[in-house]
Parts: C-alpha cells; structure tokens; sequence
C-alpha cells in the first residue's frame, strides 16, 4: 500500500504543478435506489459542492439487477458504491477493486426476528427459516453463522436460508422466522406494516461483532496510475464528505433534496426523513478515510466463513488507500 500511496501521491502533485483544473465528468454508481443511504451525493450535487470542485457528476441509481462491480468492470461509472464484503470478493476474483474513500463507519445491517417465531438469542436460530439478501450482501450474514457454528443449509441444528426479496414480506406472512433488515429502512417497513418493537428482536450485526464495511466509493485500481484520474477522485471525494456532513447537520433538508430527485416518485417525505435520522448515525465519526482498524476487522470475518470462506486469502493494503482522502481533507 505504501507504494501504491507514493505512486499516487506523486501523481497528484505532478498534476496539481502542471495542469490547471477544470470541468471534469463523474459518473458514480449507486448500490441501491435513489434514498437518503446516499443523501451525501444528492447533497453535493444539489448544493453546488461538486461544481466548486469543477465536476459535473452523474449519479446513476441501482437497483436488484444492478451489481455495482459488474458496472465499473463495464466502464459504466468511474466510482461505485459497494459494500466492502462484495467489493473484496470481486477483487479475489479479478476486479482489482480498491478502496478509496469510507463514509459509513457503522454498519446498519441487523437481523431482525419475530418473538413469537421463538427467537430470543442466536441460540434460538436452529431449525428455523432466515431470510437473507444475497447479490453480495449474504456475505456478512454467512460469516456470522460460521462464527456461530450454525449450518446453513438446511441440515439438523442448522438454519434453512430463504433467499429473500428486496422486501420484508417473509416474516409478515409467516414463511420465515427471522429477516434481513437495515436500521434505516426495512426495519421501519415491519413496524409500518402493523408489528411493534415490542414484538420483534433485533441482532444488529455491529452487536455481534460482525459487522462489515458498507458503502464505501470504489475505484479500479489500474485507473489510479492516472494522474487525471487520481485528481478527479480527490474533488469527488472532498466534495462528496462536504456534502455528507452537511446532511448530517441538516438531515430534513437532507431529505427533502433526496426527494427531489427520485424520478421515480416511490418515496414518501415521512420514510426518507426518518431514513436520514437513522444514516446520520452511521455516517457520524468518519471524515471519509478508511480506518484500517475496521477494514481488518471486516477482512477477519470475511474469512472465517469456515470451508467455504466469503474470501480465501487477506487482500492485502493493495485493496485500499489513503492517498486520495489525504490529498481531498487535508
């Protein structure tokens, strides 16, 4: 990583000599649908920030058939969205993905879990039926169980894994005792569609300590020899927690500039206001930089997946760096 950090450091400071800057095309890649999980954006966009910084950037929402990975590998978007899970799973199998810029420092990935389904602890887990997202995102909850020596496929004293909808229909209807849900959204559709908190338990993944990296801006690793490039990041990136932290100050306003940009009318004020309460949380206590702290800790849980481990081998500091955080905050 050193290297890799001098290379480009060099780069910068090459091109800041030389080259004066001006207008440059971002295209960024959601992992989700346009919401308030990426406020920080719509933010940025919205508030002039990326245009001080002499950007013009695209902001392309996602969706369940949208896999950020498969997008920058397609020269779809200069930068994605990714939870790191996916992001070094990718890089394992070839993408040479690298971590450029972490504004989430907290998970908001929970289990969320019916009492009456007889589910008080993760002791309770055997022999019922979970639902799990899965498109990347199953990774985190497979490590759990690994950790927990809970077998997944369905065997005595292990757990059946419903491969579960972009919804949280499962445990409404009966057809699994527990579901995936994050703090900011499916959570609130449970307790919308009639159940209290009274009547479900929650296992936040950052309570268990498993909890992994999420959101974080990912770039192809070949493209940060490019000295253009490289500066080009460091004005999204400076930008983008400019406009981050103004979302955590004014969170309504926040949500209210989400709204205005969802083309597709699917999102209500009320959701998308308590949606920003709940990513201020998570967003709160990061500048931007990756705290190599919490990439070890997701690189550890990623590989006690047991025989079948979400990654085989540590990804080295090649699959993150701090040179483009250093050069945007400093």
């Amino acid at each position: 990583m050193k290297t890799l950090t001098k290379t480009i450091g060099l780069a910068v400071a090459g091109l800041w000599a030389g080259i004066a800057q001006a207008a440059d095309d971002v295209t960024l890649q959601l992992k989700w649908v346009t919401q308030a999980q990426f406020a920080g954006y719509y933010v940025a966009a919205d508030q002039g920030f990326y245009e001080e910084e002499g950007l013009n950037v695209t902001i392309k929402p996602g969706g369940p058939d949208i896999a950020p990975a498969q997008v920058i590998a397609g020269g779809g978007a200069d930068v994605v969205l990714d939870w790191m899970p996916s992001a070094l799973a990718s890089r394992e199998k070839g993408l040479a993905l690298v971590n450029i810029a972490q504004p989430f420092k907290s998970s908001g990935m929970m289990l969320t879990c019916r009492k009456d389904a007889g589910v008080e602890t993760p002791a309770d887990f055997a022999g019922k039926t979970l639902g799990v997202w899965f498109f990347g995102n199953e990774y985190p909850f497979l490590s759990w169980m690994s950790k927990l020596g809970i077998a997944t496929d369905g065997s005595e004293g292990g757990v059946t894994v419903l491969k579960q909808g972009f919804n949280v229909d499962p445990i409404l209807q009966g057809q699994a005792a527990c579901v995936s849900t994050m703090t900011y959204n499916e959570y609130w559709q449970i307790i919308d569609a009639g159940l209290s908190p009274d009547d479900l338990v929650v296992f936040k993944y950052e309570d268990q300590g498993v909890a992994t990296l999420e959101d974080g801006m990912y770039v192809l690793e070949e493209n940060l020899s490019d000295a253009a490039f490289v500066d080009k990041m460091t004005r999204f990136v400076r930008a983008s927690m400019k406009g981050w932290k103004w979302a955590e100050e004014n969170p309504d306003e926040a949500a209210l500039i989400v709204l205005d940009n969802d083309a597709t009318g699917a999102q209500t004020e009320t959701h998308q206001k308590r949606m920003m309460g709940e990513i201020a949380k998570l967003t709160a206590g990061s500048n931007g930089a990756l705290d190599p702290a919490d990439f070890e800790r997701t690189v550890q849980s990623l590989l006690s997946g047991g025989s079948d481990p979400v990654i085989s081998e540590h990804p080295g500091d090649a699959a993150w760096t701090h040179a483009i955080t250093d050069a945007a905050l400093n």
